[in-house]
């Protein structure tokens, strides 16, 4: 079974599962910080993608019904339809199903960290392309640069897998697409009991 497939289908298995013990937590805890920052600067108008989007996270509830959630989980969107008014879509970060410039804002949260390291500049390309010059991205990334899988994530009895690229391949890519990083914060990783992970937020080049 390919890396994706796997991913796709550890989270319809342990959709619940996930929803109570890391949904509940970010929902009912503080912002971190790059996330309030990220969500702060949303105005009313702004059209905001979640790009695995999962049950429903914190950008997608400050988008309201500006907001579109992706997620290639079934099972996910179900339970993000219980929390959101969002529009709400099944489909794949590698090949976004949006026009250009479709929107003002793009949040993917613990979701990058889950596509195949070949294809981690293909999001942030697709990323780049459906923002609009001046778009904000916040993404989240590994703190080191590895690839493996724990056969009983979250004591779920499920396995799941990811990919991490690590921050300074991350930079990299989101300079070579035209972002400019304007601050990258540790956050504590709500899913370990020590560990975290860092949060890029970045502004899409208004450069012809």
């Amino acid at each position: 079974m390919d890396d994706r497939r796997a991913v796709r289908d550890a989270y319809n298995e342990m959709a619940e599962d996930y929803f109570e013990q890391y949904t509940s937590e970010v929902r009912q805890g503080s912002l971190p910080e790059p996330v309030e920052r990220f969500c702060a600067c949303l105005d009313a108008d702004d059209r905001l993608l979640s790009a695995g989007c999962g049950a429903g996270d914190a950008p997608l509830g400050a988008a309201d019904e500006q907001g579109v959630g992706l997620d290639f989980s079934r099972e996910q969107l179900v339970l993000a339809r219980r929390t959101t008014e969002a529009a709400l879509v099944q489909g794949d970060m590698t090949a976004l199903p949006f026009a250009d410039s479709s929107f003002d804002a793009v949040a993917a949260l613990y979701s990058l960290i889950h596509v195949p390291l070949d294809e981690h500049r293909t999001v942030v390309d697709e990323f780049a392309r459906v923002l609009r010059p001046g778009g904000r991205l916040l993404v989240t990334e590994g703190g080191v640069e590895w690839s493996g899988s724990n056969p009983d994530w979250l004591d779920s009895g499920t396995e799941m897998r990811w990919s991490m690229a690590g921050p300074e391949a991350t930079r990299e890519d989101l300079r070579a697409l035209g972002f400019e990083v304007q601050g990258v914060w540790d956050v504590r990783d709500p899913t370990t009991e020590e560990g975290t992970k860092p949060f890029f937020l970045a502004e899409l080049s208004g450069d012809p």
